[in-house]
């Protein structure tokens, strides 16, 4: 892990000045014995969030409070720091979330909040997994339009579906968190970031059956490094352009990420007939340990029983780069570029880019519909799909 002083900040502002008042759950009447203690949370938050002085609202340790879904809602009338030392288990009674199933916890609309302490978030996802459906994308952790947002010191496991999700959030750093779930739990992203500017994910493991992190539309100025990633499907921009949408996600920088025993490995996936662009994304400094598909750019994904109809239209994929990308590939491919007819990949560059195959031979590399440069070294044997 890099100390915080090595860290690039992307941050142009964040939480700032001391505490000077603690909230405990605890006070409320939360047991944390197992029985359900939704309402002392909220009546701990309401609280908290209505102090004119900065707040610390406790969820102390050696104690696990089972809570329903329930949404911490701002504004608050001061910078609000949650410190979880403790656990927090999601209910396992589904008839809780027949009013929200597809949010858990839920902070909403507070700038100048930290949520640390060490402590876990248990998603309680096992009872969900075997009725598992995409099309709910259920959220253990939820953070949707706060401002200068620290999340930091965490573990978050088993999460419903995705662990954690950023939705319009700005200026946002998460770092030194631990997510995990079983390498066969359906849909269960580690990390989420939509329609989000300026944020940095750093120094965290990240480990599940589905991305480990996933950036969609409206997402700028993204910032991920020193990440951990297996198992898992790898890190992946997109899917873009479903239901003939008009996405855009731009300033990507991916750096210093270990990926191991991933189904993929760098993905950036669109939708025929979708508009807008995937543009000035940047991978370097990447380490890959037996990775079955570790570079991908899929212009024709389709994640649907049906097969999709062939469109004009495509999100533009252009000015991406691949950068001092080092390791082996579980198969053949290791770079598989499949572009649009109608709007072929532009400005892709692979910069010194030395993956193996099995018995230390040199993958392959197709190349579909993409116009790239090679810089220094790149061992790859290509040759270009028949379209």
């Amino acid at each position: 892990m890099h100390n915080e002083e090595d860290r690039p900040s992307i941050l142009s502002a964040g939480p700032e000045g001391p505490t000077s008042k603690t909230v405990s759950v605890d006070d409320f009447g939360a047991k944390g014995d197992g029985t359900e203690d939704s309402e002392a949370f909220k009546k701990a938050w309401e609280q908290a969030c209505s102090s004119a002085d900065g707040v610390a609202l406790i969820v102390p340790k050696e104690k696990s409070y089972r809570l329903k879904p329930i949404r911490f809602t701002g504004p608050c009338k001061s910078n609000l720091t949650v410190e979880i030392y403790g656990t927090i288990e999601a209910s396992d009674d589904q008839s809780h979330y027949n009013e929200d199933s597809r949010h858990w916890l839920v902070f909403d609309s507070v700038q100048n909040l930290v949520v640390e302490g060490g402590g876990t978030i248990n998603g309680n996802g096992r009872i969900w997994w075997e009725s598992s459906c995409k099309r709910n994308k259920d959220k253990a952790l939820t953070f949707r339009e706060n401002q200068h947002l620290v999340v930091t010191n965490l573990n978050i496991q088993d999460a419903q579906q995705m662990h954690v999700s950023f939705d319009k959030c700005v200026d946002v750093q998460a770092s030194d968190l631990v997510v995990t779930a079983p390498g066969d739990s359906p849909n269960t992203d580690g990390i989420h970031v939509s329609n989000t500017q300026n944020i940095l994910i750093a120094s965290s493991t990240i480990g599940t059956g589905d991305d480990c992190i996933s950036i969609v539309s409206g997402s700028q100025k993204v910032q991920v490094q020193d990440i951990i990633c297996g198992p898992g499907h790898g890190i992946s921009i997109g899917s873009l352009g479903k239901g003939l949408s008009r996405d855009y996600v731009s300033g990507v920088i991916v750096n210093g990420v270990k990926i191991s025993g991933t189904s993929n490995g760098l993905r950036i996936k669109t939708w025929q007939g979708g508009s807008g662009s995937a543009n000035d994304i940047r991978f370097q400094n990447v380490e890959m340990n037996n990775v079955t598909n570790p570079i991908i750019i899929d212009q024709n994904y389709c994640d649907q029983d049906e097969p999709c109809k062939e469109r004009s239209s495509a999100v533009q994929v252009q000015n991406v780069v691949y950068q001092n990308i080092t390791g082996t590939s579980a198969s053949d491919v290791a770079i598989d570029f499949d572009c649009s007819k109608s709007h072929p990949c532009k400005g892709i560059t692979l910069q010194n880019v030395n993956l193996k195959g099995e018995g230390d031979e040199a993958a392959t590399a197709t190349f579909n519909n993409v116009q790239t440069t090679t810089i220094g070294n790149v061992s790859l044997s290509c040759y270009k799909r028949e379209t």
